[in-house]
């Protein structure tokens, strides 16, 4: 079940990033050359200390290869705290100029003791559904 709702996950020092991605056919506009994926996000904290996250770094990359940077502080105007066997989800979207695409990134968090960790969010393809006639 979680692998099906959720096909992308990767796992950095006992944090499992899951993510599951949806094409926006309702918000894209291909006449326009714009095409919006929305993405949900759940991190899981399998370590034994509570963690912060504090920053996030993506790398989105288009089908022609353009790629865009995005860094900034927290995620969805948050900077969650998860506590040891807990999880944190939140949703959040990516326009593309192409019908395909990628993201990945990281996130910066902090430990109870101060140490800063770099968590990879796995690789994952935005791509608009093929409709069968």
């Amino acid at each position: 079940m979680m692998k099906a709702f959720f096909p992308y996950a990767e796992e950095t020092q006992g944090i499992i990033v899951r993510v599951a991605v949806n094409y926006l056919a309702e918000q894209s506009e291909p006449g326009k050359q714009r095409w919006f994926w929305s993405y949900h996000i759940r991190i899981e904290n399998g370590s034994d200390e509570p963690v912060q996250l504090l920053t996030r770094h993506w790398l989105i990359t288009d089908a022609d290869g353009d790629e865009q940077i995005i860094d900034g502080e927290g995620v969805v105007g948050e900077q969650p705290v998860i506590k040891p066997g807990a999880s944190y989800d939140y949703v959040s979207g990516c326009p593309l100029a192409t019908p395909s695409g990628s993201m990945r990134g990281s996130y910066g968090m902090i430990g109870r003791g101060g140490e800063r960790r770099s968590i990879t969010i796995p690789h994952f393809a935005l791509r608009e559904p093929v409709v069968s006639e």
